[in-house]
């Protein structure tokens, strides 16, 4: 008997061995995202990316309602990479003292962003492209500076451009200039984001930011592409061209209607815009087929996004974001990778600050060890169809502050400071009481209620299922009740964090 005893012993502790040196040799999923810069959903900015659609869309998810919680640059990538909302990782514009990039951003925010997770989890990281748009300088830290999590790290100093720019490369500055085999910088990105996937180690997992430069300005397309869709011009329908009546005073300022050179600026843009998506729809078939090439697309998941969204022309603003309507805050989201079907396109709200949250559930990482705001879709994306919207958030916020200049913009006189981006034609897109906090509701009802941090205490409300272009403001036709009940859970929002940001917002003081 005890020799038996002695030898279940042994198996049980063999079984046990081998158990655990399976648990270790499971083969985590690869991932990439891909994030443009400044790219629309609305305005037809997905157009253009044929390759994408077929590849990515095609091949898995299109989330039909995916958002930005801040529609500007720097604020919306802080949010990608922390998983939170402005008013929780405190990036509140583009500049050194609106926290972009600063050495605060840089003690606080970056050691939890969520490679610095991957990179623990023995993740292959590389980063290309635009980070963030006060990085590299010398407020900055210079391009010395290398955020933790990063294995390979190429990435440009400063704002987009697609030449004559400078690169940290792992910590060391690279000078480019305008030869296009060497220098353009979306082809730089693919390129040595290929060279990664030849130098890396099988033997682990890698993760992947792409960030190129495309389509935000100077709209630089490569050579082949700067005689494509000579003949495309801004879509009139909508809010095009239309008076910004019974909005905030900024969008009641431009002429109406535009000036034809202010049209003639604004369909150049965005043909211009387009031209340069060409080089990044080729940047995801080439990567595609690398995949393939090496036999990890099976095992990867990819995912393609924007920072936020971008108008041309909409209530006579020529063209920028910074905005509270849906041309400005929605944006492209395509995802493919192990478990999702092809063609399927889901409705339920995703954020950009559940990126992060679900890119580290696909790695493994226990989410409720993670202090993010955000939430994971990847549930939505590989369960099954009647589990999709089982966490489906009733109501998010969007939020925003704006920017000004003290002094007047010797351009535009008549308008006093306080404002900024007047171009052309002086028609200025921001100012610093174009601060702003939207509730956007989607589940049981379409709206949109936003309320400005100025002397007026400015609102703004939409029924998007009546008013899809967000034509009339119905603040003075709904129920003061309803009104009532956006603002308590707007205050909820707007203080949230972690956790509580999916507990119930409903008041039962105002229901």
């Amino acid at each position: 008997m005890a020799s038996a005893r002695v030898v279940s012993t042994c198996l049980f502790v063999a079984l046990l061995t081998c158990t655990l040196r399976c648990s270790q040799c499971v083969k985590l999923s690869n991932i990439i995202l891909i994030l443009t810069d400044d790219q629309d959903v609305e305005m037809g900015g997905m157009t253009p990316m044929k390759k994408t659609k077929a590849l990515i869309g095609d091949a898995g998810v299109t989330f039909s309602n995916a958002f930005t919680v801040t529609p500007l640059c720097c604020p919306s990538r802080s949010s990608i990479l922390t998983g939170k909302y402005p008013h929780n990782h405190l990036v509140r514009n583009n500049s050194i003292s609106g926290n972009c990039s600063s050495t605060t951003w840089q003690k606080e925010a970056e050691p939890f962003a969520f490679p610095v997770y991957l990179n623990k989890l023995r993740y292959q990281t590389f980063y290309g492209g635009k980070y963030l748009n006060q990085y590299g300088s010398k407020d900055a830290g210079g391009v010395g500076h290398v955020p933790p999590g990063w294995d390979q790290w190429h990435a440009l100093v400063g704002n987009s451009k697609y030449y004559n720019y400078t690169l940290s490369a792992n910590g060391k500055e690279e000078k480019h200039g305008d030869n296009y085999e060497k220098d353009y910088l979306t082809d730089l990105v693919l390129n040595r984001s290929l060279h990664f996937l030849e130098e890396r180690s099988p033997s682990h997992p890698f993760f992947m930011m792409l960030c190129p430069p495309s389509p935000h300005s100077p709209w630089t397309a490569a050579p082949h592409y700067q005689q494509t869709f000579s003949d495309v011009k801004a879509p009139r329908n909508g809010s095009f061209n239309m008076p910004g009546k019974g909005k905030h005073w900024l969008l009641r300022q431009p002429a109406n209607p535009m000036p034809n050179s202010s049209v003639e600026y604004l369909d150049n843009a965005y043909r211009r815009r387009w031209q340069t998506l060409l080089s990044v729809d080729d940047m995801v078939e080439q990567l595609i087929n690398k995949l393939d090439s090496i036999k990890e697309l099976s095992n990867t998941y990819i995912f393609y996004t924007s920072d936020h969204g971008y108008h041309t022309g909409q209530f006579s603003l020529p063209i920028d974001k910074r905005q509270l309507y849906e041309f400005d805050i929605r944006i492209p989201l395509l995802v493919r990778g192990p478990g999702i079907k092809p063609k399927l396109t889901l409705q339920s709200p995703v954020l950009n600050i559940d990126l992060s949250m679900t890119i580290l559930d696909i790695a493994g990482v226990n989410l409720s060890t993670v202090n993010m705001d955000g939430q994971s879709f990847l549930p939505q994306m590989v369960s099954a169809p009647s589990l999709r919207n089982g966490t489906e958030r009733p109501f998010f916020l969007v939020e925003y502050t704006g920017e000004g200049h003290s002094s007047e913009d010797p351009s535009c006189p008549k308008l006093g400071p306080g404002l900024a981006e007047c171009f052309p034609d002086c028609v200025c897109e921001d100012a610093f009481n174009n601060t702003y906090a939207c509730v956007r509701t989607l589940k049981d009802a379409n709206l949109q209620y936003c309320e400005f941090a100025d002397n007026e205490s400015f609102v703004e409300v939409y029924n998007l299922t009546s008013d899809p272009h967000q034509l009339e403001n119905i603040v003075k036709k709904v129920d003061p009740a309803l009104l009532q009940i956006m603002n308590q859970r707007l205050i909820k929002l707007e203080s949230c964090t972690g956790d509580t940001v999916f507990v119930p917002l409903y008041d039962t003081n105002v229901e």
